[in-house]
């Protein structure tokens, strides 16, 4: 399995920007990747899903046009560009990583490998 580490997380002001990163052992182009949060209620949801080789992806909803995803596979690396960071996107992100990289998945129990996470707090 991959070994994933995510860094990037902090405080920040509502309406400002972070960038997580998550850095991959391993094969990381064998691995779809994604990143999740839990949500009040509920389980570690998507946020972002990626493809191995990034032609392919897809963002939450309550995401859309702030974050994006992105891979650097030369670097073994999975990002999370935020902008326009909101209260309530406080939580703690994890990357997650699927073999099989040619699809995206939705669903926590579709990935196999998971990061430590990485705590984002953006304050009002």
């Amino acid at each position: 399995q991959v070994q994933l580490v995510e860094f990037g997380g902090g405080l920040v002001q509502a309406g400002g920007s972070l960038r997580l990163s998550c850095a991959a052992s391993g094969r990381f182009s064998d691995y779809a990747m994604g990143w999740f949060r839990p949500t009040p209620g509920k389980e570690r949801e998507i946020v972002a899903a990626i493809n191995w080789n990034g032609d392919r992806y897809y963002h939450a909803a309550f995401v859309e046009g702030r974050f994006t995803i992105s891979r650097d596979n030369a670097k073994s690396t999975l990002y999370l560009q935020m902008n326009s960071l909101k209260p309530e996107d406080t939580a703690v992100y994890y990357c997650a990583a699927k073999t099989g990289g040619s699809t995206l998945e939705y669903v926590k129990q579709s990935y196999d490998s998971w990061g430590q996470g990485t705590q984002v707090t953006v304050s009002s």
